[in-house]
Order: structure tokens, then sequence, then C-alpha cells
């Protein structure tokens, strides 16, 4: 089971990386609409700055865990 890695940047310039159990689009809409109150919610409107599939959904968790651990300077590279 495959799994897309994406990166949002927010309205604050700050950065949100995941990794959705469903679609990336209905993930994206969730963000926008603030449906869980987490992290974005108060930081919109939030931009898609990147996206990549990965065919294994562990090799895509893998991914998450090395760009959350990126400084800014490097997302933004």
């Amino acid at each position: 089971m495959g799994a897309w890695l994406y990166v949002l940047r927010c309205s604050d310039g700050s950065y949100y990386v995941g990794t959705p159990v469903g679609t990336l689009e209905a993930r994206l809409a969730e963000h926008q609409a603030a449906t869980f109150g987490g992290y974005t919610a108060s930081r919109l409107p939030v931009e898609l700055v990147f996206q990549q599939y990965f065919d294994r959904l562990d090799n895509a968790a893998a991914a998450e865990r090395q760009l959350k651990g990126w400084r800014r300077a490097k997302k933004e590279a």
C-alpha cells in the first residue's frame, strides 16, 4: 500500500509535514477547513509546496520523520 508525503506552507511562514491516511486531496481539504483544530488550524490558509508518492507506507513515514528533523532553511531549499 502506497502513501503520499506532503509539505504545507502556513500563512505565518512555518511548514507542516505529513502523510495522510486517506487521499491527499481529502487531507488538504481537512487542513483548509480546520477540521481537526491542529497545528495548521490557526495558520490558515495553507499552501501545498511539495508532494511525493511512495509505493510503501513505511517509506513515506521514514521520509516524513526525516523532513520533520530538517531546519527551516533546508525545507525552503
